[in-house]
């Protein structure tokens, strides 16, 4: 009997010792599961935040750039309708663009020819002789009406005074008279109209009524005109 006794008395505190082993265990395991849910459940609930930040980052924009647009407008309409009220009490008409007209060239149909013989004509009639032609005094012409054509416009002679320094080979030129003259004039429909704009004009009046000019030439493009004189 006492040997039975015993063996239960073993079987009994083996038992006991398998349970408090497997407790500690399964308490560790439980642990581990509830903080990975909590943190699964945390990092779901992190990312519908961010989800449902951006979504309404983006529709607030939205709305206010609408409502940003449409201030705008309103301001427009409002203010332009002030100011029609405040000029003529209508409302301001809608702008329609229009073409606006360009104003047509008279066709340049005369030349340097032209203008000698006006010139000439002109002339005589003030009482003083007719220039006659030099063909050195052409070379000068030509080389000033090139080179106004070229710059677009009149240079107020500057290109005919510093001629010898530029051009050494039109010095003889300048040497050979004792005066040499540049007239200078644009912008005329007709030759006719050209002299008279020379006429007109202080200084070069002399081109038409000074008499002590015996040799000349003229040279003439699109309305620009070059006359060379000398004596």
């Amino acid at each position: 009997m006492a040997t039975k006794t015993q063996s239960v008395d073993q079987g009994e505190g083996t038992t006991e010792r398998t349970k408090k082993e497997t407790a500690p265990q399964s308490s560790v395991v439980d642990i581990i599961i509830s903080v990975f849910t909590k943190v699964v459940f945390l990092l779901i609930v992190f990312a519908l935040f961010i989800i449902i930040y951006f979504f309404g980052l983006i529709k607030g924009y939205d709305l206010a750039k609408n409502d940003a647009d449409a201030t705008i407008a309103q301001i427009i309409s409002e203010y332009a309708n002030k100011l029609a009220l405040s000029q003529n009490n209508e409302p301001a008409p809608t702008a329609v663009p229009t073409k606006v007209p360009q104003q047509v060239k008279t066709k340049i149909t005369w030349g340097g020819p032209d203008l000698w013989n006006a010139v000439n004509k002109r002339r005589v009639e003030l009482g003083v002789n007719p220039l006659n032609t030099r063909s050195e005094l052409c070379t000068i012409a030509s080389i000033r009406l090139n080179e106004l054509l070229d710059l677009g416009k009149l240079d107020g002679h500057e290109g005919f005074s510093n001629m010898k320094e530029r051009r050494p080979d039109t010095e003889w030129i300048f040497n050979k008279y004792g005066t040499v003259a540049e007239f200078l004039a644009v912008g005329g429909d007709t030759a006719t109209e050209t002299v008279s704009m020379w006429e007109n004009t202080l200084g070069h009046s002399q081109l038409l009524k000074g008499g002590e000019y015996v040799w000349g030439c003229i040279y003439a493009q699109d309305s620009l005109a070059v006359a060379i004189t000398a004596y």
